[in-house]
Parts: C-alpha cells; structure tokens; sequence
C-alpha cells in the first residue's frame, strides 16, 4: 500500500521574463550576472536550466578581454557535465565575442583517467590559449602537481560549488582557500544550491566574505517561464518491495527519470537489474531492444508504445549506446524521442532533458543538495509542458525491521527536504519592522482598497517575486553582511536549521516541546555557529528573519492544502501567505516564535504514515532523547538574561508560561554546570 504526503504545489504566472534575450544574447540571469562581471570574487547562485554556463562564458571573456586574466579555467563535478562549456557562437545572438574551447583543452572530452590528464593542464598554462575544462579531480590534481602560484592572474570558474566544503577533508575546499589567502586570481562559483546535505560549510567565514554574491531565485526562474505553470513536490510511504507500488505514483504518460535505490540502500533488493526488469514488466509487454539507440520498447495495457532508456545496466556497451543516443543533438526537441530514462547514479547534476515532466526517486537521496539537483532535471521549460513535479518515495518503518534507525533517519530527511524544497520554491521575503509611519509603495500590491497600516501588513511584487512584510518587534541587521544575508542567504540558514537532528527529531516528536526551544536556542546556535563574525544583535537578527521565512511559508503551506491536508481549489502558496498575514492582523515577532516549524510537518506525517509506525518513529526517538546540554543551558541563561533586562526580573520556575519556565530551568541547570565545573 502506498500511502501520500500532500503536494507541495506552487503555481506560476508564466511571464517570459527568465526566457526572453536582450541585445547581447542574455537571458534575465545571465544579465543580472553580467553586470557583477568586475567582482574577484563573485558567487551565482541561480537554479538548474537557467542559463549559468553562458552567464560563465559572457563574464569569462570579459576579464579576458578587459580585466587582464591570461586564461579561464572551468571547473566541474564530471566529465559529463563539460558538455555545457563546449563551442557558442554568442556573436550570432548579439555578443561581442564567441566562446571557444579547442578540442584538446576540453579535458571532460578526453581519454584516459584525471592523474593523467594533469600535464595537459601543465601544458595549457604554457600556452597562449585561453580557455579549459576538466573536473573537479583533475584540477585537485594539478594544483598539487604544479602549485598555487602557477595559476596566478587566471579565472579559476567552479561549476556545482557545493561540491566544495570548508572541511578540512574537502581538497578542493583547501586549494580554494589558498588561493583566495594569496589574493592572485579571480573566481567565479556557480551552483543552484548553496548549501550541503552534511550541513558543513562550504567556504569558511572570512573566505565567504571576500565574494559578491548574485542570487536569481526559483521563483524569478519559473514564474519567467513561457510554458510550465506548476511544480508539485509529494513524499510517498510504502510498504513492501517499492516496484509492486510504482504504478501508485508512475503515469506512464508522462515523460519521467526513475532513480532506482542505491544497492546499499534499505530500499534496495540487492539486485539492481532484477528492479530495473520488474519496472519494465509493471508498465507492460517488452517488445524488444532499439537496435540504434538501445532503448527499451515496452507496450502498456492500452496500447502506448514506450521508449525506455535503462542507464543502470553496467555492460559498458550497452550503456554507453543508450548515454550517446540520450546526448543526440539533433534529438534535443524531439519529444517522442524517449519516454521513461531509468538510472541509478547518473542523470543528475547537470543532465539535461527539456521534456522531463516527473522526477521520480526511490528512497531518500545522499543530501538535500542532491534532492534540489534531481528536481532540476524537471524544471526545465518546453513547449506543451505546463505541468512538473517530483516524488520520493520512502520505505515506511517497519516495527519488525531491525535497522529502525536508519529508517526513522530517512524518514527524518525526507521531511527535511520537503520544507527546504516549500522555501527554495516560495517567493523571497523582505521583513520590516511594523512602524506606524510605514505607507504602501507602488511597487507592491496590497489588495483591494489599497494600504491600511490597521489592516494589512503584507505586499507581493509579482515581477521580482518578492513578499514585502511588516513584523512587530522585529530586529534589523546593521552591518552590511548581515543585511546581506537576511536579504540572499535565509535559505541557506534554514537548510542548516531543517537538517539538524536534534531540532527535527523533538520539533516532531516532543510532546513537551516548548517551541522557543527550537526557534530561539537551537536556531540561534545554529546562527552563531554559522556566522561567528556578526555581533550578538545582527546574529538575533538573522535568526529572526530565518524563522520568520520559515513559519510563514509553512503556515501558507497549511492553508494552501487545507486544514484537513487536502488540496483547496483556487488556493495557492501566495495566496496562504496573505491570507495568513491578514487573518492575524499584525504579526509580531514573538508570536512567530511561539510556533513550531515543524508542526507542520507531524500533521502530514500522522496522517499519511500508519499508526503502528507512526508510534515506532516516535518510541526510537524518544528513546534516545537527551536532557539539555551544556550548549542549550547556556543559551538558556542568555535568554534569561535578556528577560531580565526586559521585565527587571528573573524568569519564575513557577510561571503559567511555559517558555518562562523553560528558561528558569536553562538558567538553573546552567549553574550547575558551572559548579560542577564544567563550564570555565
């Protein structure tokens, strides 16, 4: 039985604005880009498909042309993904200058394994050409090889950047900061998600300062699409062996990527040809092998003839026939082309398929990182295509099952994914604090009979996909970087937040749960831990723009689908934002602390997984609950603190509320840790 978590289902305007050119060949974000190109330093962080390999180019040939570089280096994950930076004529749409890699400089292209392809890039930086590709390794490789300063006055443009860590573990990471401490090369990072599925940072604080950043949201990207309307997010339990179950959640009519389990996976039968095969016999008769391209030809019950790419065989020749016939150039718009692509560990990061309508993945994935990559592959825009979306589908906890961690673990994820997946999708919000003088700007719109202090402290601006809200007692960020990152970075903070265990595990399953403890105290160590270098009140800041995102978008989110988690008609995920804003009538940033993010959540959980475990989840969590430690006690007692200065008393151990309460008992336990000496 397979049972369904509500779509996340977020609609769009269909503007054409993120698709149509200006002058010089750019799209909406390659010219946002653009005009950063004078940065050193400069970081893109715009989803899959919307154009930031030629955004890369346009900006690499400038500081060839004008800024003095020698050469640009580009930098990717796999081979695979060097497609993107071949040959572009981007004079024939309006640009001064065409993008050119000679052959031999392409190394994605060339034979043999990444160690040998290092004197390659030796030999390039002895030659007066101006442009290479080659992988992440490859590049590792050759900076051990030849050093930092053989790279000196170059572009150094890194694709898929949260492939890099600040880690020390991190290679690529360490290279990276050496080249920033000697302060002789430009970089240009690029990814569609600034964060990473181990919630390690990707570049460390003061390295991360050194760039510019340009963000282009996924709402500015889709809303500007001239054919998709719609993308639907679902998480789907099961039961059973998940290929009995795929029919649930898998139209045949729709153009889809099955990523099958990782053989190591609980989801996984250990024989990954065997699912692949009993995908195929599910949809219907196998007519055959395409002798040209490989595919797999399979009759449904209806008569539907499908064309099936099965990239999970190993045989390499097999596969590489079917990978080449999927790259067909002169097959990119050709929709009838293949219907239904099957694979393991490929088609991900940078795989490019315009007609993909489903993602459709067995079993939780790597990271959240990973999760947000495979969306991508369907949310590309084609003509006749209005409608995408993703489903996971996750084992359901077995009672009897003895790795009940592992499943509560991905369980937890799945979750975690869901509410990152609501905020990357929802517009971006600017918080101001509610003052009276405050009046409605052009810009935005307020609704019928226009602005009313009294009444409504929420604006849209459809264009820039922006919520403009008023919060009573809000704190603003002062310093610059503070400013920056409550204006670019919220979804970042909140991937750490919605990633970390602890917070999760007793924001869904702690019934004595005092709200403040998620919202204030492990939200803001998450924050200071982050950013060590904001002082306290910007720190406070941040945290109160991350957690106002997040409980607005989820409170939107319940009123989008209903109080009884069914989809109402005519309601969007805007729409519950407004609706949620007017109905409380001035929101306050106390009030916002006082609701659990992960309310939410627990509601779609205990009505969409069975009761035996539902309770199993909660007994496995419950069963490792810790009481507080060092780290929460003294949040705590700052808090407490605060309160004292606030209210010239201390919190009472015996007050009506509950928050009050839990700070007293913070602030008492504090103590003891101090006198039991454990606190210096």
């Amino acid at each position: 039985m397979t049972r369904s978590v509500p779509s996340v289902s977020v609609t769009y305007a269909r503007s054409g604005a993120s698709t149509k050119s200006n002058a010089l060949g750019m799209r909406e974000m390659q010219e946002g880009a653009y005009e950063k190109r004078g940065e050193q330093y400069l970081l893109i962080k715009s989803p899959p498909a919307s154009g930031k390999s030629r955004a890369l180019m346009f900006i690499a040939l400038d500081k060839l042309a004008n800024q003095g570089l020698k050469q640009a280096i580009v930098v990717v994950p796999e081979k695979s993904i060097g497609s993107s930076f071949n040959d572009e004529p981007l004079t024939k749409y309006g640009f001064w200058a065409d993008w050119t890699v000679a052959p031999r400089w392409n190394l994605c292209n060339a034979p043999g394994e990444d160690g040998g392809k290092v004197n390659s890039v030796g030999a390039f930086l002895e030659s007066d050409d101006r442009a290479l590709v080659c992988t992440h390794a490859t590049f590792r490789f050759a900076v051990d090889r030849f050093g930092i300063e053989a790279f000196d006055d170059r572009l150094i443009a890194v694709d898929e950047f949260h492939h890099v860590s600040a880690s020390t573990d991190n290679k690529l990471g360490a290279h990276l900061a050496e080249f920033i401490a000697r302060d002789r090369i430009h970089i240009v990072a690029m990814t569609g998600s600034y964060f990473r599925g181990d919630a390690e940072a990707v570049l460390a604080p003061h390295d991360e300062a050194r760039f510019d950043s340009y963000t282009y949201t996924y709402y500015q990207q889709l809303n500007g699409y001239e054919h998709l309307k719609q993308l639907d997010i679902g998480y789907f339990f099961y039961s059973g062996a998940y290929a009995d179950d795929i029919l649930a959640v898998l139209n045949p009519a729709e153009k889809t990527i099955i990523h099958i389990p990782n053989v190591n996976s609980r989801e996984s039968t250990k024989d990954k040809i065997r699912e692949v095969e009993h995908i195929i016999e599910e949809l219907g008769d196998w007519q055959g092998t395409d002798p040209v391209t490989g595919f797999q030809v399979v009759q449904t019950s209806d008569g539907q003839t499908l064309r099936i790419a099965d990239l999970v065989d190993d045989d390499p020749v097999k596969r590489d026939r079917v990978s080449a016939a999927l790259k067909d150039p002169s097959q990119k718009n050709n929709r009838d082309h293949v219907d239904i692509i099957i694979a393991l560990g490929m088609a991900k990061e940078g795989f490019d398929w315009i007609w993909c309508e489903h993602a459709l993945t067995v079993g939780y994935r790597a990271s959240l990182t990973e999760i947000v990559q495979i969306i991508g592959r369907a949310t590309r825009d084609a003509p006749g295509k209005t409608r995408a979306r993703f489903t996971n589908l996750i084992a359901e906890p077995d009672a009897a099952e003895s790795a009940v961690t592992e499943a509560v673990n991905d369980t937890l994820k799945a979750i975690a994914a869901s509410l990152l997946m609501e905020q990357v999708l929802a517009p971006r919000f600017e918080f101001k604090p509610k003052r009276p003088t405050n009046v409605a700007t052009d810009d935005f719109d307020y609704g019928p009979g226009g602005y009313d202090p009294g009444k409504c402290n929420v604006g849209f601006h459809e264009e820039r996909g922006v919520f403009q809200i008023e919060i009573k007692g809000l704190t603003e960020p002062k310093s610059p970087e503070a400013v920056r990152i409550c204006r670019e970075d919220l979804n970042e903070v909140i991937a750490s937040f919605v990633q970390d265990k602890r917070s999760i595990e007793r924001g869904l399953f702690d019934e004595e749960l005092v709200p403040e403890e998620l919202t204030q105290v492990r939200l803001g160590k998450i924050i200071k831990d982050k950013f060590p270098e904001l002082d306290d009140e910007d720190q406070e800041a941040v945290r109160q723009h991350a957690i106002a995102a997040l409980n607005l978008t989820q409170q939107a989110a319940r009123i989008a689908v209903g109080d009884d988690r069914e989809p109402s008609a005519n309601t969007a995920l805007i729409d519950g934002v407004r609706k949620f804003a007017m109905d409380v009538r001035e929101l306050d940033i106390d009030l916002i602390d006082r609701i659990n993010p992960f309310g939410e959540a627990y509601a779609i959980l205990a009505k969409t997984m069975s009761e035996d475990s539902l309770k199993q989840v909660a007994a496995a969590i419950a069963a490792k609950r810790t009481s507080l430690t060092l780290e929460e006690a003294k949040e705590l007692a700052v808090r407490a603190v605060r309160f004292k200065k606030d209210r010239g008393r201390l919190p009472s151990i015996s007050s009506t509320d509950a928050w009050e309460r839990r700070m007293a008992e913070g602030a008492a336990a504090f103590v003891r840790f101090k006198d039991e000496g454990r606190y210096e």
